[in-house]
Formats: C-alpha cells, structure tokens, sequence
C-alpha cells in the first residue's frame, strides 16, 4: 500500500492526533514531527498526563463537573453561595463563565440539552440530580445559563417546570450573548454581565 510516510510510526502517530477534533492531517503531522524533535521525556509526560486524565478524574457527586475528588473545587469552596445554583448545558460553559469571575455561586452541569431531534429527551440529562438538590437543599435562586437556541430554550422551560416551586427564585442570564451562540463561545465581558443582569426568567426572551 502506497503511503506518503517514510515510517508506519509516524503514520500511525498522526493517524491518532486525526481523530482529535479540529485535527487535519496537516496539523497530526505537524504535533508528530515536535513530538520526535523533543527529548523523550516531554512525549512521555505528554503520554502519561493523557492517561491519567482519562483513568483518574472523576465528576463531581454534586454537580457533575469535572473533578480530582468526590467534590469539585467550586463545590467544596466554603466561600461560594451555594444557595445560587446556575444550571449550564456542558462543562465547557461552566469554565467560560468562571473565567469572567463574576459568578460566586455554584453549578449544575446537565451533560446536554433536551433535543428531540438527535434523540436527546429529559432521561439523559442530569435532571433528577437537580430535583434531588432542589428537594433536599435550599436553593434561593437557579440561573438558566443555556444556549440560546430553540433547544436550549425547551430545555429551561422543561426545568422551570419541573423546579418553578421548589426554588427560590428561576432566572435567566440576559441575552448578552447573541441568539444561536453557545456560552464557552461568548467574550468574558459580555458572558460576565449576561451573568449580573440576569432576569427572572418568565420574562426572559423566548
């Protein structure tokens, strides 16, 4: 089989890189080829924090975000109002809205959003974990921090629903953040005051 690699390693090597997302070819033979230029030990370190991600971190018992512990930092932070819960689609979104430290409460992380069309319904989402919280905690206020898309939408009305009465208070962010657009893809300042000028969310757009 003709190949344009001089060696089946490096082939297979970029052949790896490939399958991450947002990986050409161009850009698997480019990491390979730095790889072979560094001292063995940096693709070592490399091989084995990959590893290491992948065998030992955990979700957060609480609130489903990434984590090292039973608890993750943002939940076993004494400091943090834990009676704030913002509910957001992914853990990509909880790392966009810490980045604009405008945020002291705390998180719940669904793994996804409600889409009948890719076959997404309630039962696949982190949604009875909430409830849970909901029943056994005080919750004084549980922020909509979804996408503003149609689906981001159906899912806040599915948990305003479920949560409206066993809450505080259910709010949305602004729509700062443009309709159609995902949190982690929001500027800090704008996702940063979506966070501080949100509103209750019957009144919320949508």
């Amino acid at each position: 089989m003709n190949t344009p690699y001089s060696s089946r390693l490096l082939e297979a090597a970029v052949n790896e890189f490939t399958r991450l997302p947002g990986i050409g070819r161009r850009t698997a033979l480019r990491l390979s080829l730095h790889l072979l230029r560094q001292d063995p030990s940096r693709a070592e370190a490399l091989a084995q924090s990959v590893l290491k991600l992948r065998s030992e971190v955990r979700y957060c018992i609480r609130c489903h975000n990434i984590s090292d512990s039973e608890l993750c930092l943002v939940c076993s932070d004494t400091h943090r109002d834990a009676a704030t819960v913002c509910v957001v689609e992914d853990i990509r979104d909880v790392m966009a809205i810490e980045n604009t430290a405008q945020f002291r409460g705390v998180y719940h992380v669904l793994g996804g959003i409600i889409s009948p069309m890719d076959g997404i319904g309630p039962g696949d989402l982190n949604i009875e974990s909430l409830v849970k919280r909901a029943e056994e905690d005080r919750i004084s206020e549980l922020i909509m921090a979804l996408p503003a898309t149609t689906e981001g939408d159906t899912t806040g009305f599915y948990l305003f629903k479920r949560l409206g009465d066993k809450v505080g208070a259910v709010t949305a962010i602004s729509r700062g953040v443009a309709v159609g657009d995902d949190l982690e893809f929001a500027d800090e300042v704008t996702l940063g005051r979506s966070i501080l000028n949100r509103v209750p969310y019957q009144r919320s757009p949508g």
